[in-house]
């Protein structure tokens, strides 16, 4: 009978899997080093360790950086663009703002393709959506002439106001299969980014394109494996919105899941704030090669209807994650007599020196060995055997370049890392008017808690929260969501124009083609909801922001244009600090969510503990100095044992660091809490 509910989440460096226990109600988790060259490689290695027969999986979540990491290394396949004719250099063109003001050396983003692969098709609709001119076949027929002989990967089509009428995209998509066969990869703007910004829309469907090719292949290979070892249940793909959906789905919508290895935590974080009953938190995921940070605000994860990568816009539901190149992995180099650390990471291959996999550059985690903040012997659970010595060398070596001894050196690395990854939480709280002050620090990745106290105590941070299976806490964050799918219609009204009853019928019209999906994707009757919001505006302004709408029905009511209208300017009072009550509004977009439940794995609950636990005393440096530190393994602490600061947890996933000045608590889901001693 199946009974393991399983989540696996594909990173730089480490692949990591959780196992639900259906029938005992208990957590499993491990890791395995990620194998580049083949993922699956990495993904049975960890599978099997917890599951060895995947018959036994009644339910199973997937996330991966296949797609982003193609787009971030430039590896994707050739793409060919179709545009309207007249507006082929729009994607060229993109917007003119420069992004950083000061930089002298500033170049606008560099687009996915080429202008000469682009090719202008005759055919146009007006902005209403009727037919100006029909299209012109035999330029789509001559495109794809092209195509074939010049070996383009993927072909992406985005003709203007396609998001009003499609059918030149989709006759458009009908010739090239025709001309192409059935297997030809066609991303249509209007499927891709059904919203108006004809660039925006256009950069959607190209890095579709460009990606949707590799993660198809992906996803295939993996689906195919999975089978044949007995799978017999659909592997789910989390999106880069936070909801999941069926491999099957992700193949026909590659853009939907570019994200999907990110935010695994971020949506383990909103559980985790229900659980707690805290509803205000900031998620930091650090592991070999990046720092990820997100918000939890109210006990919802904090979503954007648009994302940009490299400066390139894609218009989709995403969760907002801020990113920086620090991690464990992070390589400290000198550069005209100052130290630096990161973005280089030294990865998976070789990895930091004291892997002993070839690696002789100095990283965050030698430098954290160094200091003594890791058990050389229980690293990974005893699974990897840590090199002193050669930590030791590689941070004596930046050292002696620097002027500094190893103990310095490697607490400056620490430093400078945690410096960064400072400024990263803060561009996501205090440049937007929040506080992280009044938010509790989640901490997890494999190198997040060993850093997460010392990040919260530059922030003035009082509270860090670091969970079960810190290392593996993002795939398990995977294992309590639920399928979403998004769907949006442009809907141009000043609010004295509105047609409340249209707005209602067309609200209800998605309600029921996002309900028609989720029964697609295999969710129960009694397991479908939708919500619903608008994009609101004040009139001549350019940007929206989202609007809660209480159900379909409600722009029925004669007061909803006074509501919405009040509504907006609380949003607009919480992001931007000021608000203009009583000015004309501006709908711009319909939203409806359709949310799936497939149910979840609950929390474990620990028994209590009494009296003292395991542990041994070791010096540890802080400050420059070695002081008498508690080490104890997390498997050894229950429900009640606290103690304070300097203190060392050691696990399988991760290493939790308390300086001093800081008490540790465990709480009934076996959650450490940490606590400053002059803010408690």
């Amino acid at each position: 009978m199946s009974r393991y509910r399983v989540s696996m989440d594909i990173g730089g460096t480490f692949t990591d899997v959780v196992a639900y226990d259906e029938e005992t109600g208990r957590y499993r988790a491990t890791k395995s080093s990620t194998t580049p060259h083949d993922l699956t490689e990495g993904v049975f290695a960890a599978l099997t360790a917890l599951v060895p027969d995947p018959s036994d999986i009644s339910f199973m979540v997937h996330g991966t950086t296949q797609g982003l990491n193609a787009f971030l290394e430039r590896r994707g396949v050739k793409v060919l663009l179709l545009a309207t004719a007249g507006a082929g250099d729009t994607y060229h063109i993109a917007r003119g703002p420069r992004t950083r003001l000061y930089d002298l050396h500033y170049r606008k983003p560099e687009p996915l393709l080429p202008p000469r692969d682009v090719v202008e098709v005759g055919g146009r609709f007006d902005a209403t959506g009727a037919e100006l001119v029909p299209l012109d076949e035999e330029a789509v027929r001559a495109a794809a002439k092209r195509y074939a002989a010049e070996g383009f990967g993927a072909i992406a089509v985005a003709y203007l106001f396609s998001y009003a009428n499609p059918a030149h995209e989709l006759r458009t998509r009908q010739i090239l299969e025709e001309e192409l066969g059935g297997d030809v990869t066609v991303s249509l703007s209007h499927q891709a980014a059904k919203e108006w910004r004809e660039y925006e829309r256009t950069s959607s469907a190209v890095v579709e394109a460009y990606t949707g090719p590799v993660i198809r292949r992906y996803l295939a290979r993996l689906e195919e494996s999975l089978a044949e070892r007995g799978l017999r249940v659909p592997l789910h793909v989390m999106q880069s919105s936070g909801g999941i959906l069926r491999a099957a789905s992700a193949r026909r919508s590659p853009l939907q899941t570019l994200l999907s290895g990110p935010v695994g935590g971020a949506v383990g974080g909103v559980a985790l704030a229900e659980a707690l009953g805290r509803p205000n938190m900031i998620c930091v995921d650090m592991g070999g090669t990046s720092f990820d940070v997100s918000l939890v605000v109210d006990g919802k994860p904090d979503i954007s209807p648009e994302a940009s990568l490299e400066g390139l816009p894609m218009l989709m539901s995403v969760v907002n994650i801020h990113t920086i190149g620090a991690g464990g992995g992070s390589v400290g180099w000198e550069e005209a007599g100052g130290l630096r650390v990161g973005p280089r990471s030294a990865g998976a291959a070789p990895g930091p020196a004291c892997y002993g996999r070839g690696g002789v550059e100095p990283t965050v985690t030698d430098a954290n060995l160094v200091l003594g903040r890791i058990d050389a012997d229980w690293f990974a659970g005893g699974e990897l055997d840590l090199d002193v010595q050669a930590a030791e060398r590689a941070v004596a070596g930046l050292g002696e370049r620097l002027g500094l001894g190893a103990v310095a050196m490697a607490e400056g690395v620490c430093d400078v890392a945690n410096a960064k990854m400072a400024q990263a939480i803060r561009t996501i709280t205090v440049s937007r008017g929040i506080e992280p002050r009044e938010f509790t620090l989640v901490a997890f990745g494999g190198a997040g808690p060993m850093h997460a106290v010392f990040l919260a105590r530059e922030l003035g941070i009082a509270e860090v929260v670091v969970p079960r299976f810190p290392g593996a806490f993002s795939a398990w964050g995977m294992l309590q969501t639920e399928i979403r799918k998004d769907f949006v219609e442009p809907y141009f009204h000043v609010d004295e124009d509105l047609d409340r009853a249209d707005a209602a019928r067309r609200l209800a019209a998605l309600a029921e083609e996002g309900l028609r999906a989720l029964a697609d994707e295999g969710v129960p009757e009694s397991g479908r909801r939708v919500e619903h919001a608008v994009d609101v505006r004040y009139v001549a302004q350019e940007y929206t922001l989202t609007v809660p709408v209480h159900g379909a029905d409600e722009p029925a009511r004669e007061d909803f244009v006074e509501v919405v209208a009040k509504r907006f300017a609380q949003l607009h009072e919480a992001r931007y600090g000021h608000a203009n009550p009583g000015a004309p509004i501006e709908f711009v977009t319909l939203r409806t969510t359709a949310f799936g439940d497939l149910g979840r794995a609950e929390a474990e609950r620990l028994a209590a503990g009494a009296g003292e636990f395991p542990h041994r005393v070791a010096p540890v440096v802080f400050g420059g100095e070695p002081r008498d530190t508690v080490v104890v393994r997390r498997d050894d602490l229950a429900h009640g044992h606290a103690f304070d600061g300097p203190a060392i947890v050691v696990e399988s996933t991760a290493t939790t660091v308390v300086p001093p000045g800081f008490t540790v608590s465990i709480d009934a889901i076996g959650s450490l809490v940490v606590r400053d001693e002059e803010k408690a």
